[in-house]
């Protein structure tokens, strides 16, 4: 009606069709639908815009004055809405911790943030401060076809790299050559890519991609596509190169998202084969530290109409209803992002009919949820992921040595991230 307060919501889309064959935006949809009706006047426009091109969006937006109330930021965006201003030069976001101010619920809806599983809630963690409301969140985690394996003489997928090698020289690995991975090997052996502890405690304004910890993992990597055990199609950032690879019996092993742990359980099962879900594996010379997670985080934008404010603070928090967060993962494969939520799904059964979903949060619940485990918070961080790509496929294609080539890198990166500081104000 033309009497309603309209909440504009952009969610964050993707090329994916949920677990019942409908968009990807659907049950958030129909959550925003019941909201609606919980809250008579209030009407909440939900636009789906692509994750890759959100940021972009949003600015473009605030330059022609009609951004939205609520925007949902990719995890590797974070410090790009941190960061975000109005034309006025002030913050676009308020954090959602200011914004509740010590309130238990807001307008009927429940502060959740307190159940929030604490690696996700880490994650968006900046200063002591928790800015957004986490909605999305996978991490990375290992697929075996223990059919494959077992024909080898194996019984168990491994742990760590050298059990990792042993086991691929009978069966084969893959994952895709991407930036996620490169941040993920480091964060699991307790290094840091940027300063301000990964850009936690304060803006970080240096990175370094040739750490102790990145070689490591990249002369593994070498090491193994050199000796024939790991599969890459020649492509940078191919995903669906690795899934299919696997998903065809070409590799036994697939380090990959566990939002794909459903679809690849049930093509294996189709296929006549068992896939296990399991840690990602270790470097066993260095201790482990922890994975942590991406997907997506709604944030909140700040304005003098406290009431349009609140009813999209209390529509963000609404998401985090137990009924919503199981829903949620039951249509997308996304990690229950409360303890609450978790238990619906348990006490309905969920769980115990898709045990694979169980490993990424035990996982999760592994990390030591130090600066170096949660991740870095950088600006331009994707841009950056897309250089680590570019130097992989130079060490694995070309032979480029792998110290000079990400010492190279590290200077192409801290170009961006220079570039990010120069636009930005303090």
């Amino acid at each position: 009606m033309a009497s309603d307060i309209v909440v504009d919501v952009w969610f964050a889309d993707y090329p994916f069709q949920t677990n019942q064959g409908e968009p990807f935006l659907q049950p958030l949809r129909v959550l925003a639908a019941a909201f609606e009706a919980r809250h008579p006047g209030c009407r909440i426009r939900v636009r789906g815009v692509d994750f890759w091109t959100m940021t972009h969006e949003v600015s473009e937006a605030v330059k022609r004055g009609d951004a939205p109330d609520v925007a949902g930021y990719y995890a590797s965006d974070t410090r790009m809405a941190l960061d975000t201003r109005t034309l006025q030069g002030l913050p676009r976001y308020v954090s959602v911790t200011e914004a509740i101010a010590g309130r238990t619920s807001v307008l009927g809806e429940p502060v959740l943030l307190g159940d929030l599983e604490p690696a996700v809630r880490d994650y968006y963690t900046v200063a002591g401060d928790l800015p957004c409301v986490p909605l999305s969140a996978t991490t990375t985690v290992l697929y075996s076809n223990m059919t494959l394996l077992r024909g080898a003489g194996l019984s168990e997928p491994p742990r760590t790299w050298r059990e990792l090698r042993t086991a691929s020289a009978a069966a084969g690995v893959t994952w895709a050559n991407h930036g996620w991975l490169f941040q993920q090997a480091v964060a699991a052996q307790g290094g840091l890519l940027a300063d301000g502890d990964n850009g936690r405690s304060g803006t970080a304004r240096t990175v370094d991609l040739a750490g102790p910890e990145m070689l490591a993992w990249v002369e593994f990597w070498r090491n193994l596509h050199a000796d024939g055990l790991f599969h890459y199609s020649g492509t940078i950032e191919d995903w669906e190169g690795g899934f299919r690879a696997f998903a065809g019996g070409e590799v036994a092993f697939l380090v990959d998202s566990s939002k794909a742990a459903g679809d690849l359980v049930g093509i294996g099962r189709e296929a006549g084969f068992e896939v296990a879900v399991s840690d990602v594996p270790r470097n066993e010379h260095a201790r482990y530290a922890g994975n942590f997670i991406s997907g997506d985080a709604l944030w909140l934008a700040d304005g003098p109409d406290r009431v349009k404010r609140d009813l999209a603070l209390a529509f963000m928090l609404s998401l985090l209803r137990p009924e919503a967060v199981a829903e949620w993962q039951r249509s997308n494969g996304f990690l229950p992002v409360t303890r609450a939520g978790q238990q619906a799904l348990e006490d309905e059964g969920w769980f115990a009919a898709h045990a694979h979903e169980r490993a990424a949060l035990a996982q999760l619940r592994r990390s030591d949820r130090s600066p170096a485990a949660l991740g870095p918070v950088v600006g331009g961080l994707m841009r950056i992921d897309e250089v680590l790509a570019a130097a992989m496929h130079d060490v694995l294609v070309a032979g480029a040595d792998p110290a000079e080539r990400f010492a190279a890198a590290t200077v192409a990166a801290q170009r961006i991230l220079d570039e990010h500081t120069a636009s930005t104000v303090d």
